[in-house]
């Protein structure tokens, strides 16, 4: 084909230079043309100008549109087979070829495999198993077929119009009872049990046009109030059922809470439902007062609608008395023996519990500066560090009983010879100041420099005595010794005190062989 075409070219390019004739050329191109056109194109067999432009191939596809405005304006628009097709840059002839005489097939249809998405009605639902004849009508073209849902199920319709002709709205391609009609797009909101109502029920006769919308027109037999609370049923009821009664009463002067919205109208209103009713608690109430009236008449004081034994009265924010921990449990009568109306209660602690106190009033009477209500020995915020004897080493980790041995604390002695008396190694020769070598760390953990602390320099002989050595003796107070050598060298001074008591005026204290006279 290839060759034939390239001499067929070679021949025109020849006859039509040599001649200058275009009647002339038009007779050679006829006797070179590769064969008979289909039976559309006969017409143009005599004048290959109409589909063919010497040199040019890229003109041939605007020669085919030319003649085929439909198809043009497909692909102009990007719509339709062709318009899709052309999208993906395909020329005419790619798929139609021509001069393969009268009746050959150029469209080349494939029905069985033909791909109904590259159109601009994809095949869905129930529309993939159906014939293409049954939209595609013999002897028309396939362009031509109908595209609305109306076009083809005018017969299949039901509504007899009265909907409109766009079915789709509330069908789709699957089937025609699954409908996706939105009745939230009407006047009538479907809400509650109406979702579930069949069409027919409302709309008989498919009659939608002057459907009535009040409650009354549908469900007057269902009234059991027999019109005695009006027509206007949706004022307490919902579609969500008739039981469920969606009046809402907090737009009267009454709003309904806790055990109220349980009660039957019927229990208040006994009479006429316009009829006003008293208001308050005690006179539906009298005969549930179980005060007897000793605390008047503003039972919601204290009580709600919860119920009897749930008390709303808060006592922290309408006292200056917070209910805390235990206090919470207790019953008001407790505290309230009076009349509730007139009495006055003092707040202190120490008000109720002065017979509680094991501190006998030694601690004062703000027993809430340790204690929480709690309980006694619950939360117990005492700060040893804020009285005199801060807890530190092993003081903080020692139970409280090991030195308060009762309750009265202020009794207590604070000095470490009171406490740790029986653990003096010393038997008090080093006095009764522990603190000045020890701390509350541990007794082994001991510090004591007798360089600084004293004015009497260890040195010499002198710096690895034993310190008992000196403090032989039992003090209970502040220890005095003296500096001198014949404090303690006294026995043995060979010199029999003749040569006085400043003995350091010859020895030092390295040794008393040591002499050097000063």
């Amino acid at each position: 084909m290839l060759k034939r075409g390239l001499v067929y070219k070679a021949i025109m390019i020849i006859a039509i230079t040599a001649m200058g004739n275009s009647a002339l050329a038009a007779g050679i191109e006829s006797l070179v043309m590769p064969g008979p056109l289909v039976q559309g194109h006969a017409k143009y067999e005599e004048d290959c100008s109409n589909c063919h432009q010497p040199f040019s191939k890229k003109s041939q596809d605007s020669l085919c549109t030319d003649c085929h405005e439909k198809i043009r304006d497909d692909i102009s628009a990007k719509r339709g087979y062709h318009g899709r097709s052309m999208a993906r840059r395909t020329t005419c002839k790619h798929c139609h070829t021509d001069h393969e005489g009268r009746n050959a097939d150029i469209i080349r249809l494939g029905i069985e495999t033909f791909d109904h998405d590259n159109t601009d009605y994809p095949l869905k639902g129930a529309h993939t198993g159906i014939s293409c004849n049954a939209c595609h009508a013999h002897g028309k073209k396939y362009r031509d077929a109908p595209g609305s849902c109306i076009d083809c199920h005018r017969k299949d319709d039901i509504h007899k119009e009265q909907l409109g002709d766009d079915c789709s709205d509330c069908h789709n391609e699957r089937s025609w009872r699954k409908q996706k009609f939105n009745h939230d797009d009407t006047n009538f909101r479907l809400q509650g049990k109406h979702v579930d109502v069949d069409c027919n029920s409302c709309h008989v006769s498919q009659r939608y046009k002057g459907t009535a919308s009040d409650c009354y027109s549908c469900h007057r037999l269902n009234d059991v109030h027999t019109g005695r609370y009006g027509a206007r049923c949706e004022g307490c009821h919902s579609e969500k059922d008739w039981a469920r009664v969606k009046f809402d009463h907090a737009e009267t002067d009454f709003p309904l809470a806790g055990k109220h919205r349980k009660v039957q109208c019927a229990s208040c209103h006994t009479a006429d439902l316009k009829k006003e009713l008293e208001t308050s608690c005690i006179a539906c109430h009298t005969n549930d007062d179980e005060h007897g009236g000793r605390y008047g008449r503003k039972c919601e004081s204290c009580h709600s609608p919860a119920g009897w034994g749930k008390i709303e009265f808060s006592h922290s924010d309408d006292t200056k008395f917070p209910l805390l921990g235990k206090h919470k449990d207790i019953q008001c009568e407790l505290c309230h023996r009076g009349e509730l109306a007139t009495e006055d209660l003092k707040t202190s602690c120490f008000s109720c519990h002065a017979p509680d106190d094991v501190h006998k009033g030694q601690e004062g009477e703000q027993c809430d500066t340790c204690h929480s209500a709690s309980g006694w020995s619950e939360q117990v915020r005492f700060d040893h560090a804020m009285s005199g004897f801060p807890l530190n080493g092993m003081h903080a980790a020692t139970p409280c009983e090991e030195c308060h041995l009762t309750a009265v604390y202020k009794a207590v002695a604070s000095s470490c010879n009171d406490c740790h008396r029986e653990d003096d190694v010393h038997k008090q020769r080093l006095g009764l100041q522990c603190e000045n070598c020890h701390n509350p760390n541990g007794w082994s953990l001991w510090e004591f420099d007798h360089n600084q602390q004293t004015d009497f320099v260890l040195d010499g002989a002198h710096e690895g005595l034993d310190c008992l050595a000196c403090h032989s003796k039992r003090s209970t107070g502040k220890i005095h010794l003296s500096s001198a050598c014949d404090g303690c060298h006294r026995e043995d001074d060979i010199h029999d005190g003749r040569f006085g008591r400043y003995c350091e005026r010859c020895h030092d204290t390295s040794s008393f062989d040591a002499v050097e006279i000063r």
